[in-house]
């Protein structure tokens, strides 16, 4: 039950990562402009628009897509999923925390929306540094 957890996990992070980070790397300034998508728009109140910082944006979780996909074919090995999950956790959980802080820039549907996403990354990311099932040990003779 533990690895189909850490699958779906891995894989909506992935999702989610390569879609902001293809959006706001390979077309900065209308992902600044236009996202979350959907005719939402969560970035202008946070600033002004900065080409260097949305590209690092689209690096960054371009690299949580990798991590999330390689941790994802590699999610038997037992150190690579907390691994993965620990560094997602990092991000998502201050991510989330910043975030939180801003809510009062938001209209009461984007605040809930915030809150529902973010907060969802992680507990997705928690998922992944949970332990499994009991270690078994061999038996001694």
């Amino acid at each position: 039950m533990k690895l189909l957890l850490d699958r779906i996990s891995l894989a909506f992070i992935a999702v989610t990562s390569a879609y902001v980070g293809f959006f706001a790397y390979f077309a900065p300034k209308t992902w600044y402009d236009t996202f979350p998508g959907l005719g939402l728009r969560w970035l202008p109140q946070l600033g002004p628009y900065n080409e260097h910082f949305a590209k690092d944006v689209g690096a960054a979780y371009l690299a949580f897509t990798a991590l999330s996909v390689v941790a994802l074919l590699y999610a038997r090995n037992r150190a690579v999923v907390p691994l993965a999950g620990a560094a997602l956790l990092v991000f998502n959980g201050l991510h989330c925390l910043y975030h939180l802080t801003m809510l009062h820039m938001y209209e009461p549907r984007d605040q809930v929306l915030n809150v529902v996403l973010l907060g969802l990354l992680v507990v997705v990311s928690v998922i992944l540094v949970l332990p499994g099932g009991a270690v078994r040990t061999p038996a001694r003779a």
